[in-house]
């Protein structure tokens, strides 16, 4: 579980964070990411899971393992930066290890398009 401090929950943040980040996709998720700005606030990630990955029980298990990567990933990301993570209907039956190397590999390459701008 990520700490409230970590947790994205106004649609504002959402919108602004898709709208000026990077954005980058694999398979199963699609990551949108917003350097750290100069305020000392900790990083901050916000989850987006549709109707389309699946019922109730699949979309909550899919957005348990999405959290449980992005923990991990958490003290890699500067402070102030804020990721979205939206998962596509291909997440729907994916073990924890794929959505892992999905994940990671779409946020290292958000961050890695981030530096290029």
């Amino acid at each position: 579980m990520l700490a409230a401090r970590h947790r994205m929950r106004a649609a504002g943040e959402f919108g602004a964070t898709i709208r000026a980040g990077s954005r980058s996709s694999s398979p199963r998720v699609v990551v949108h990411y917003t350097p750290g700005s100069t305020r000392t606030a900790p990083a901050r990630v916000g989850f987006v899971v549709s109707k389309a990955v699946g019922g109730a029980v699949e979309r909550n298990l899919v957005k348990r393992r999405l959290r449980a990567v992005m923990k991990e990933a958490l003290p890699e990301l500067p402070d102030g930066s804020c990721v979205v993570v939206r998962a596509l209907p291909r997440a729907h039956g994916s073990n924890y290890e794929t959505l892992r190397a999905d994940l990671l590999r779409a946020l290292s390459g958000a961050r890695r398009r981030q530096k290029l701008r």
